[in-house]
């Protein structure tokens, strides 16, 4: 087992991408700590996952909630040796029309709560003096950008500047900060949306040239990679899982 006797703290780990990365860790011998604003999810994955896995509440946009968290998996298990920054969400509107409050919504869980996130683990990480692995969740809509995802194409942008600057920050420490920017993944969400419309299947199939959806567990297997000693001289780097979808520079056929 690849994790085994690391203790884990996952945000946004209750469901889609978090919730597989939650149980891959466990399945690697983590202890798990599982943070996220929705208690009964978050809830029924710890007593799903059983032994050695903890559920907290936990805004990663608020410094205390998220000093909180940590402090709650250090006083759980004894300290934090892995830290997953998944925790992510959404506001479609055109440039001309979105409201700065939906702008600052959208950065403060996205790049905010990566940099807070971040910073409380590495602050465990380095007292403790044993090194540590950072995940940070980006997307390949850090480096593509789509006409009405106004903060959340900048905030996964800033994602990958600030897992680089994290990196070199905390080589001393022997604290490793990489990041995974997914593509199209068959979350609850994606597959609702794309599923039940043909023409939207066909549009998000089209700049995807392996054919297919990724699945969360897919992710998470990347991420379990980075988070272990299989990775230890990987650091500042975006690893991206998108299906072939970075290199791609036209659409592709897609199957009936």
């Amino acid at each position: 087992m690849q994790l085994l006797h690391k203790v884990a703290l996952v945000t946004g780990g209750a469901d889609g991408i978090g919730k597989a990365i939650a149980k891959r860790f466990k399945a690697e011998g983590a202890k798990v700590v599982i943070a996220d604003t929705d208690d009964t999810k978050g809830q029924a994955l710890a007593k799903e996952i059983g032994g050695d896995a903890l559920f907290v509440h936990c805004d990663v946009g608020d410094k205390a909630s998220v000093d909180a968290a940590v402090k709650a998996a250090v006083d759980e298990f004894g300290s934090l040796d892995i830290c997953v920054s998944n925790a992510g969400i959404i506001h479609s509107a055109d440039f001309l029309d979105i409201e700065e409050d939906d702008f600052d919504r959208v950065i403060r869980v996205n790049l905010k709560g990566v940099f807070l996130t971040g910073q409380a683990a590495a602050r465990q990480m380095a007292k403790q003096g044993k090194g540590g692995a950072i995940v940070n969740m980006s997307s390949v809509n850090g480096v593509f950008a789509i006409p009405n995802q106004v903060p959340y194409c900048t905030s996964k942008g800033g994602v990958g500047q600030l897992t680089k600057v994290m990196a070199l920050s905390l080589t001393g420490h022997d604290i490793r900060v990489n990041a995974v920017g997914p593509g199209s993944i068959a979350t609850d969400m994606l597959k609702n949306a794309i599923l039940t419309d043909d023409a939207a299947r066909k549009k998000v199939m089209s700049r995807t040239p392996m054919g297919r959806l990724g699945e969360p567990e897919e992710i998470a297997a990347v991420v379990t990679f980075l988070a272990s000693d299989q990775s230890s001289y990987i650091t500042g780097e975006t690893i991206y899982a998108d299906g072939g979808r970075l290199p791609l520079n036209y659409t592709v056929e897609v199957k009936e």
